[in-house]
């Protein structure tokens, strides 16, 4: 089971280290959040950043909020990160469940399920270079891959579940692993509805902070973005801080047959990674 690393969002300025540190150590892909009406980078731009900076490591969206953005420019925003980062980027798609960033973005929170599956499909056709319209050509760069980067779908529903049948995708598991078994189960079972070939890909997802000193804050980060939720003592209470708390947790994921677990780290100080990385490696 590859390990990823998930990216605080304290301070944009400190991505770039964090992602060169990184790419330096055992982690196959850094991670990413998405909001609106929050205080983080803007993931696709970040990320593009990131992509500068290394050469190996995959860059993922976790997730990124498809129905707040426009799908054309969406398609040619993500092709061309695709494209410039040698195929590296995987594109996490959830619909958002926040109604400050619908309200900001002018779109309908009450249609966002049907317009993130307008969205791929519409995405899908352009990618694989068909006109937009009768009247309207082709929008490029193409990505690498003609069925564009790999999709992972967040969720807990089973609507947004069996997207990962229906579009091919894989699924991108943010639960602790005693949630996580049947959501693994319920993507399976669509993947096999829908008649793929195959299995689909796992990505499980915790949230950590290697302690002690850096734990308040990273409480605080945590607490501060699920406060909206009205979970956010559970969030806090369930992140992980000790190294046998994540080793348990990858020990866990491996059982249940994950292909890759992303930590994701609250705490800003990048010589996290280190310590992650003595600790998985």
């Amino acid at each position: 089971m590859r390990i990823g690393l998930g990216l605080p969002i304290a301070d944009p300025a400190d991505l770039p280290e964090w992602a060169r540190r990184a790419e330096a150590g055992p982690f196959s892909t850094l991670g990413l959040l998405d909001r609106l009406v929050y205080d983080n980078p803007e993931p696709l731009v970040a990320l593009s950043l990131l992509a500068g900076v290394t050469h190996r490591i995959r860059l993922q969206t976790e997730v990124l909020i498809a129905p707040l953005r426009d799908p054309v420019l969406l398609a040619k925003q993500v092709a061309t990160l695709d494209r410039m980062s040698g195929g590296r980027l995987v594109l996490g798609l959830g619909v958002g469940g926040r109604t400050d960033d619908h309200e900001a973005s002018g779109t309908d929170i009450r249609t966002r399920g049907r317009r993130l599956d307008q969205q791929i499909a519409l995405m899908r056709r352009l990618w694989a270079g068909d006109r937009y319209s009768a009247d309207c050509g082709p929008i490029g760069p193409a990505p690498t891959d003609p069925d564009g980067p790999e999709l992972l779908f967040g969720g807990f529903q089973p609507a947004a579940l069996d997207r990962i049948g229906r579009w091919g995708g894989g699924l991108l598991c943010a639960a602790a692993p005693s949630w996580a078994e049947n959501l693994i189960e319920t993507a399976r079972r669509s993947w096999h509805a829908h008649d793929r070939p195959g299995k689909p890909r796992i990505v499980a997802q915790i949230n950590v902070a290697l302690g002690p000193q850096p734990t308040d804050e990273a409480r605080t980060a945590i607490a501060a973005y699920y406060e909206f939720s009205g979970h956010a003592n559970h969030m806090t209470n369930g992140m992980l801080t000790t190294p046998h708390q994540i080793r348990t947790a990858i020990t866990q994921f491996e059982n249940l047959g994950a292909d890759e677990l992303m930590l994701y780290c609250w705490a800003r100080d990048p010589d996290q990674i280190n310590r992650i990385a003595d600790l998985i490696g």
